[in-house]
């Protein structure tokens, strides 16, 4: 293998797994991070985020000195970004409507970081979920850094740097099983960049690299997020009809998938995560005209969060109903789960978080948390009590299911008032 030393740039969910199964292959990983606090507790063979068997990986990699955290890039023989990619808002030209756009400025932060150090025949390897274009505007910041080297805009196959783009297609909760496992699309500016990063994932990587060009590598990832979006949004837009109808949709969509050929996805408060509820936008904000199902798709997962806290509302209003003798500000309102999915600490984009936000802003009662994966909420709820399931069981009045963590589909709940997004009370 022609390289020797790695370094990953962004320390957080893929990051952080990336780094750690290339150090557990005998590789020498240098990880960088803005976070000082993630430097430092990576540095003493811990990890600050919630994924299984990550803990072990980073102890053995820092143990047996494969792994070092740093804050500022060293030099290395390949480079991973693997920083985040959120939207900013702004208004479409065609239609003047408000369209998210991407905000690429951590990896032009990033690029320009490790442009410092590069050297020839070095490889950049762009992670972050994109959208068209990102990899060869990459490119571009880094030939603007260093006039000294060339990149594969300027010389093709005979540059002396290489870049490529292949996004991240695991799952949290089990990034480091489907990072071996999972088939990985390989979208190099030449041929010979994508060449060089399959030399390097199959280092660890089991599945099969599949080469295509930086742009369509680029779509691939946000077509599959799309493509779920999609799915759920008929779900979500389902659970709303079968309010409407005082229909069961979970029973509902247990009958429709007795057929052989229907597949639908279960409903919930709304879409979250860093893929998902964010991929789209990369997409609608290229194509605005041409991506109408995709932009609605977005809109009616977008509206859900508002629909549940309809939902607490009312409930809140029966509760004093049939208690005429509390106030508003006697009721409680206990919220069961903020991660953004089952089983994990990751908040980011989740619909749960905002939910029970606009809760405790509007409620003049008491509200409380329940996350089994965290142990202290984050700033936006510094006025929410975090407790415990028991706790939460016992003192609330309103019980508002918001994530299906196995900790809650172990109860039976039979409180009065409940409102139950995911159908397991």
């Amino acid at each position: 293998m022609s390289f020797n030393t790695i370094s990953v740039i962004g320390l957080g969910y893929i990051g952080l797994p990336t780094a750690a199964m290339f150090a557990s292959r005998k590789i020498k990983v240098i990880g960088v991070d803005v976070n000082q606090h993630a430097v430092d507790t990576i540095n003493r063979g811990q990890i600050h985020i919630v994924e299984p068997d990550l803990d072990m990986l980073v102890h053995a990699a820092v143990t047996e000195g494969f792994l070092k955290a740093v804050t500022t890039p060293e030099p290395a023989d390949a480079f991973l970004i693997a920083v985040p990619t959120p939207f900013k808002a702004s208004k479409s030209k065609e239609s003047g409507t408000e369209i998210p756009e991407p905000d690429l400025t951590y990896i032009k932060s990033a690029a320009k970081a490790i442009a410092v150090v590069l050297k020839k025949g070095d490889l950049v390897i762009l992670e972050s979920t994109s959208p068209v274009g990102a990899t060869e505007q990459m490119a571009e910041w880094l030939a603007e850094a260093r006039s000294d080297l060339s990149f594969p805009q300027q010389a093709g196959e005979t540059a002396d740097v290489n870049v490529a783009h292949c996004p991240e297609r695991v799952l949290p909760g089990h990034v480091v099983r489907e990072l071996v496992d999972n088939d990985r699309v390989i979208g190099g500016m030449t041929a010979k960049c994508s060449e060089r990063a399959i030399e390097l994932y199959k280092a660890f990587v089991k599945g099969e690299c599949v080469t295509t060009n930086a742009r369509t590598a680029e779509m691939a990832k946000l077509t599959e997020n799309s493509c779920r979006d999609v799915q759920i949004a008929f779900a979500n837009e389902l659970s709303i009809i079968c309010d409407k109808l005082d229909i069961d949709v979970w029973e509902l969509i247990s009958l429709a998938n007795r057929h052989p050929r229907i597949n639908i996805l279960q409903p919930g408060p709304g879409v979250g995560g860093h893929c998902i509820a964010v991929d789209p936008w990369f997409i609608v904000s290229k194509t605005p005209e041409q991506a109408q199902l995709i932009h609605t798709a977005r809109k009616v997962n977008d509206a859900k969060p508002e629909w549940v806290i309809n939902k607490v509302k009312l409930a809140i209003a029966d509760f004093l109903q049939a208690n005429p003798n509390k106030t508003v500000k006697e009721v409680t309102v206990a919220c069961y789960g903020l991660a953004f999915k089952p089983n994990i600490d990751d908040l980011r984009e989740s619909p749960a978080l905002e939910i029970t936000k606009h809760i405790a802003n509007f409620h003049a009662g008491t509200v409380i948390a329940v996350e089994p994966n965290i142990n202290q909420l984050p700033y936006q709820l510094e006025n929410i009590e975090l407790l415990s399931l028991d706790g939460a069981i016992n003192s609330a009045d309103v019980h508002v299911l918001l994530v299906d963590h196995t900790e809650f589909k172990s109860l039976s709940v039979t409180a009065d008032y409940i409102v139950d997004t995911k159908g397991i009370w």
